[in-house]
């Protein structure tokens, strides 16, 4: 199984080891782009302030992030489970994982990023911050820049096990899984049920999901789940007692589940 997880706008202040080397990182066939993305980086940051905050969606008071960014290519690195510090892994809480959970995360999720395009939790990279909609010179739109590279690695990194797509919108835009892979991928989104005058309403809820998302993740890598298809993982998520409701699908095209929470 392939668990494809959003990054987070949250970060780790510094990183703790080495510096970075697109070498070491797992992946190493999107490393052309890595490295076209990180010098287009880089240069916006160390450049005025004004157009590099308004490029990546930052505010006046954000300059600190625009300085780290500019330092990007001798900073210091530690492992993406620990750079990425906002609600989704608050609540998938690595570090307190059980080894072989912890072995297994290592070996099933894939971290989709603006910059690296997709990192494991292991890989080491130093905080940044590159949103995937930011405006870099010279590269274009960053979700059309990453699709080419993006397709064939995370094809490959399926394998011929089922895909749990839990990335935001703005990144799955980088790469959409097609024909028999798609088949093979459940999307999730996260419903809150509530009463209202005695009636059952759901909502679509945004910054909570992620809560929710990464309490799934750590439910199926505490259970040792290893599901070898689309069917299984659904049946797997319901084993954990989520409340799942399948949405119909065309053909060719990734399965669509809602989880339904009372509490977010």
């Amino acid at each position: 199984m392939l668990i494809l997880l959003p990054p987070s706008e949250g970060k780790a202040d510094a990183g703790a080891g080495r510096r970075l080397d697109l070498d070491r990182l797992s992946l190493p066939e999107l490393n052309p782009v890595r490295a076209q993305v990180l010098a287009a980086l880089v240069t916006l940051s160390a450049g005025q302030p004004e157009p590099a905050l308004a490029a990546l969606g930052l505010g006046a008071g954000q300059l600190g992030e625009l300085r780290r960014n500019a330092r990007l290519e001798r900073a210091a690195t530690a492992p993406a489970g620990r750079i990425y510090t906002g609600v989704l892994y608050g609540a998938l809480d690595l570090a307190t994982l059980p080894p072989p959970a912890q072995r297994a995360a290592g070996r099933q999720v894939l971290i989709s990023s603006g910059l690296w395009g997709a990192v494991r939790l292991t890989d080491r990279i130093p905080p940044y911050r590159c949103p995937i909609g930011a405006r870099l010179p010279g590269t274009g739109a960053l979700p059309a820049l990453w699709r080419p590279a993006l397709g064939p690695a995370l094809t490959a990194a399926a394998g011929t096990g089922p895909v749990l797509d839990l990335r935001s919108g703005a990144y799955a835009a980088a790469w959409t899984p097609r024909g028999t892979l798609a088949e093979r991928t459940v999307t999730v989104r996260v419903l809150h049920e509530r009463e209202v005058d005695g009636v059952p309403v759901r909502s679509v809820v945004s910054h909570f999901n992620k809560a929710t998302k990464g309490r799934l993740v750590r439910d199926l890598l505490l259970a040792g789940a290893r599901p070898r298809t689309a069917d299984a993982l659904v049946g797997a998520l319901r084993e954990l007692k989520y409340q799942v409701c399948e949405q119909p699908t065309a053909p060719g095209r990734p399965r669509q589940v809602d989880l339904v929470v009372a509490e977010l």
